[in-house]
């Protein structure tokens, strides 16, 4: 979960309280003006995170801190926050939140204020092909200090790590709009045709330029692969046809905001249209505060071209939903009236009220609250502000279900014990592998709609969901080869494949593997294993494919056929059939790994192994 740091005593003065030790730390007058505020313990701070649903990590008070400038870093509290919580992300979303839960404050009105002419961006056809959404607004008039302007900027830095997955899906460009003229334009144009100068640069460079220059660069660097290879890079320019932004790269140094800065021109791009009206609810709520006239945003017109479509962004209207009475109080134990729980929600930044049917509550999701998608976290809430340890608590009058295992894992526990009885010992290996393991290493290829690959690995070790077992027990096998052997290991796990058809765009299969290791290929070892594990699962054996299944047992039967496969040593390799309920499958393969496949895993011994599909024995 997100860690959050925040000026203690700023935040506690924020919150009506002073800190309670008697030390001044200089230059931060906040001690000089909050003598009359009653005292804060960490301790209490402490319990009050509790009773929000937040931890506080470290206090820093009493740690060695940074001097910065010839002056020491002020006391820091260290917040843990839950992930789906972009609203606490930053120092004012914090004390705001906290505010309403203490009932010091209500919600604030956040309202779209319309100057007359809408500032526009206007969207340009070629940024369907990298990255095609794109939003915007304007905060006028802000007045920032050094502490808000940092605050600022780490908020974009913590929304592009969480909720943007590192750029990737959504990135955010704040500009001194005084320093740009509109209408804005949101184009995507060849590396060679960009040319600016980046932010805190002095030197033009094209695209190309940029990315060579920021390549070994410890905080851009790392965000140069989301668009480096495409043949066209996503742009943002003003009428002069300055560039403001290369996204989700770097801001132009000519719109760059500083403490100056008055008005603030925020456009954001993404690749998720949700992610992307989340993120702009997420900054101008938070930084509407410090406008001239609090809590107002002025909106951006947003006009594509391509389409003809034109909206108007943020939208900052509180969404509509509903909860029902008896579910909250059945999950809280509790007995509250529509009423009650109205009140209680308050408290959590909701507005709230009974609605004509009397189990409905109306409530109003504020913009803040993007975490908020079902009628289950309206409950938490109320729980949350009622108070958890104040909820009653009580055994169960009666169990809501009977644990039991689910069949795919019972029949995968059945043949790990068969196996581990066979003399053979169980691994496990983790499920993600380099791309090379999973297919190169294996004399595989990759036809493109197998694997599940991630978007954005960290090491070149974790490139994608393994399709097979075989990978990890080589690797065990490797890592342990000064062993005595034979080695005999095993494993029963799933393996991920892409499917298309389903929602999710992948799926789960269960299989069985194992791997004999040492001075003779042990392929008939193998063999005796796999004829154990499917007399276990009550399937027959039989020569060639003329079997039938026995109708009075219902036994299954399987057979085996000659495999020409590059992953084992020809001629030494076989496919596993199996007729079942009527239906005939291919469950896997079992033989001798190739010598090539041995000397990618630096293996000195011959390898026999085995692999099955037990999904359609269920």
């Amino acid at each position: 979960m997100p860690t959050i740091s925040v000026d203690k005593a700023a935040l506690f003065k924020e919150l009506g309280r002073r800190v309670c030790q008697s030390r001044v730390y200089l230059p931060y007058e906040i001690y000089l003006t909050s003598s009359v505020l009653p005292r804060y313990t960490t301790e209490e701070f402490d319990e009050l995170c509790f009773e929000f649903g937040i931890e506080l990590d470290e206090d820093t008070t009493n740690s060695d801190r940074p001097i910065v400038d010839g002056v020491q870093e002020p006391p820091q509290l260290k917040i843990e926050i839950p992930a789906n919580r972009y609203d606490l992300l930053c120092f004012e979303g914090i004390a705001l939140m906290l505010n309403i839960f203490l009932q010091r404050r209500s919600l604030p009105n956040y309202k779209l204020v319309n100057p007359g002419k809408l500032e526009e961006i206007i969207v340009k056809e070629d940024t369907t092909k990298i990255r095609p959404y794109v939003a915007g607004a304007i905060l006028r008039n802000v007045t920032f200090d050094k502490a808000r302007y940092e605050s600022f900027i780490a908020l974009q830095d913590k929304l592009h790590q969480n909720l943007a997955r590192q750029r990737t899906l959504v990135s955010i460009g704040t500009h001194d709009l005084d320093t740009i003229q509109g209408p804005f334009t949101y184009d995507a144009l060849p590396p060679k045709d960009i040319k600016f100068v980046p932010l805190n640069q002095t030197k033009e460079m094209d695209g190309e330029e940029l990315m060579t220059f920021y390549e070994k660069h410890q905080q851009l660097g790392k965000y140069l692969h989301i668009i480096r290879d495409s043949p066209v890079y996503p742009v943002i320019y003003d009428s002069k046809k300055t560039i403001c932004s290369l996204p989700p790269i770097i801001n132009g140094d000519h719109s760059k905001i500083s403490l100056n800065t008055k008005n603030v021109l925020i456009e954001i791009t993404a690749l998720d249209k949700t992610k992307l009206e989340i993120v702009n609810r997420m900054m101008v709520t938070m930084f509407s505060e410090y406008t001239a006239e609090q809590f107002t945003i002025e909106p951006v017109k947003i006009v594509s071209e391509h389409n003809g479509e034109t909206r108007v962004t943020p939208d900052i209207a509180p969404r509509t939903a509903q909860a029902e009475i008896s579910y909250i109080n059945q999950c809280c134990g509790l007995k509250l009236s529509g009423a009650e729980i109205s009140e209680l929600l308050t408290k959590m930044a909701y507005r709230a009220k009974p609605s004509a049917n009397p189990d409905i509550i109306d409530v109003e999701i504020p913009p803040t609250r993007a975490d908020v998608l079902h009628q289950c976290d309206i409950m938490e809430d109320v729980a949350i502000a009622y108070g958890f340890n104040s909820l009653p608590r009580s055994f169960p009058s009666k169990s809501g279900t009977i644990a039991q295992p689910l069949p795919i894992n019972k029949l995968s526990d059945i043949i790990r014990i068969e196996a581990a009885m066979a003399g053979w010992s169980e691994v496990l290996p983790l499920i993600l592998c380099s791309h090379d393991e999973n297919f190169g290493w294996l004399n595989r290829k990759d036809d493109g709609n197998t694997a599940v690959k991630l978007a954005n690995p960290k090491t070149m070790e974790f490139q994608v969901v393994r399709t097979s077992l075989l990978p990890g027990l080589l690797k065990t096998i490797r890592e342990n080869k000064t062993h005595t052997v034979p080695m005999k290991i095993f494993e029963v796990s799933d393996v991920a494949f892409k499917d298309l058809a389903l929602e999710r765009k992948s799926r789960n299969e269960r299989h069985f593997a194992a791997a004999w290791y040492g001075r003779s290929s042990g392929f008939e070892v193998v063999h005796g294993l796999l004829d154990r594990v499917m007399a276990m699962l009550k399937s027959a054996f039989i020569i060639g494919e003329e079997g039938l299944t026995n109708p009075a047992t219902g036994e299954s039967q399987y057979f085996i056929k000659e495999l020409n496969d590059p992953t084992y040593f020809p001629g030494h390799a076989a496919s596993i059939h199996a007729r079942i309920g009527g239906k005939e499958y291919v469950l896997g393969a079992f033989g001798v790994l190739h010598p090539t496949v041995l000397e990618k895993y630096d293996l000195k011994y011959p390898v026999s192994t085995l692999e099955i599909n037990i999904e359609p024995f269920l």
